[in-house]
């Protein structure tokens, strides 16, 4: 006997197919694009601001330190200044840069390396300060430093650091492992809750941030730091770094400076 065949069921046609294969591939090609569309947002009344590092400062020797391999590997920078300045029978000063003049999607972040972060690594700690952060005008253009007093043993370190992507500094702070960096100082008993300590509200708005403000993490990139030996109270050695930072940092072209790392 021939089974049979009920006339209501019809075999899928293209003409049913189409329109759920049109729309999940419209919303593929929106989410590719998305970030290229929504991480553009600059300020056109900055235009594009760049640094170029000074070796040579009137009154200053600099040493040259270079960083091991393995740093270097981690920050995949194109360019990095490492050293320290010293003023004769005077303070010192250390510093670094580093630069991605382009970069990839699929590079780690630059500022995933923040003192915060790497400093507490090897045995620094934070030290309570305020305030956290500075703003400072480099050249007419204001940019946002971190903050930090880290301390080893006997010896303290007024750090400064801060960034510009894009050719801007970031409207935002850059202080996503400053509570990590603190916790990691504590005495914070087995693995769970050191776990724990890692996951923070701080640490969980970065790219929060980012999205908000609109403003990519990928692209031109430099990364600045500066530090100073710390023996007392902080306002000689803020006045110090807040006066040697445009000092050490004067603008430049970009593209020219893009041009000579391309001819190296």
């Amino acid at each position: 006997m021939t089974p049979s065949t009920d006339s209501r069921i019809r075999p899928i046609g293209w003409r049913s197919v189409w329109p759920t294969t049109a729309l999940l591939s419209l919303a593929v090609i929106v989410l590719w694009q998305f970030p290229r569309f929504w991480y553009s947002r600059t300020d056109p009344r900055q235009g594009f601001f760049w640094l170029g590092e000074q070796a040579q400062l009137t009154g200053w020797r600099f040493k040259d330190e270079p960083v091991s391999d393995t740093a270097e590997a981690v920050l995949a920078a194109d360019k990095i200044v490492n050293g320290e300045f010293v003023k004769e029978n005077g303070p010192a000063v250390r510093v670094f840069s580093a630069k991605r003049y382009s970069e990839k999607e699929s590079e780690f972040d630059m500022f995933s390396h923040t003192p915060d972060r790497c400093w507490t690594s090897v045995g620094w700690k934070v030290e309570p300060v305020a305030p956290e952060f500075i703003a400072l005008n480099l050249h007419g253009m204001e940019v946002t430093f971190e903050r930090r007093v880290f301390v080893k043993g006997a010896h303290r370190e007024l750090v400064y650091f801060g960034a510009l992507v894009g050719g801007q500094p970031l409207p935002y702070r850059i202080d996503q492992y400053r509570d990590i960096g603190v916790k990691r100082g504590e005495k914070t008993p087995g693995i769970f809750g050191k776990a724990l300590g890692a996951v923070n509200a701080r640490f969980l708005s970065w790219p929060w941030k980012s999205f908000v403000n609109r403003r990519p993490l990928t692209g031109p990139k430099q990364f600045v730091r500066v530090s100073t030996p710390l023996a007392g109270e902080t306002r000689d050695a803020d006045a110090l770094l807040s006066e040697f930072l445009p000092r050490w940092l004067a603008l430049t072209d970009y593209r020219e400076e893009l041009q000579q790392w391309r001819n190296r």
